[in-house]
């Protein structure tokens, strides 16, 4: 049975948060592999432009390349109209197999969120979720998920929360350094780009 590991995010830009989270999921629980899957168009960033998949992609290819257990995929930024997790859980169902078993990884602050997502309950049933929090950051999940829910979701400490991609921007913006906040590729390319320059 092929465990597999589905990492969304917008990833704009993705950091060493994102790698270390990624990692530590693996290990932990003995995932087959950890796609990275950039968001397209997702509905719950409209307040803000997130910036253009290709550039998001490309960002995530760079910053991956070392590491043999992770693969990016473009299945959202490939799908027209919002990006819904229920949608992309259910391909990589199809893709795998009923043999395979699947884990959603996200933040713990977006599983606060998760029931306002499309579809919850059959998500709920179709994937285990991995939620990665800061050392020390409690959740409580008992007034959010339903009991039969509450098995289906595990949690993460991750010390490498801490770093955010917001602040990655602003401090682009602001003209401070990034350096050591994401991997050296992802960190070319912004400049090269150029990337978050402009006031969101």
């Amino acid at each position: 049975m092929l465990k597999i590991g589905i990492m969304g995010g917008t990833f704009d830009p993705i950091h060493f948060g994102h790698l270390v989270t990624a990692e530590s999921a693996r290990c932990r629980y003995g995932l087959d592999k950890v796609i990275f899957v950039p968001s397209g168009n997702p509905p719950h960033k409209k307040e803000r432009q997130i910036t253009e998949s290709a550039h998001r992609m490309k960002m995530c290819l760079l910053a991956t390349a070392t590491n043999g257990f992770f693969e990016v995929s473009p299945i959202e930024a490939e799908r027209p109209g919002y990006s819904y997790a229920y949608d992309t859980v259910c391909a990589f169902g199809e893709l795998y197999g009923e043999g395979s078993q699947l884990f959603f990884i996200t933040g713990a602050d977006a599983i606060m969120e998760i029931l306002t997502w499309k579809n919850v309950g059959l998500l709920m049933e179709k994937c285990r979720f991995i939620a990665a929090s800061r050392p020390g950051f409690r959740l409580d999940l008992s007034n959010v998920l339903e009991e039969r829910f509450l098995s289906r979701v595990e949690f993460l400490e991750v010390p490498a929360l801490a770093i955010s991609s917001s602040d990655i921007r602003r401090r682009v913006r602001a003209g401070e350094s990034i350096k050591y906040l994401l991997p050296e590729a992802a960190e070319a390319y912004i400049f090269e780009n150029p990337l978050y320059q402009e006031k969101e």
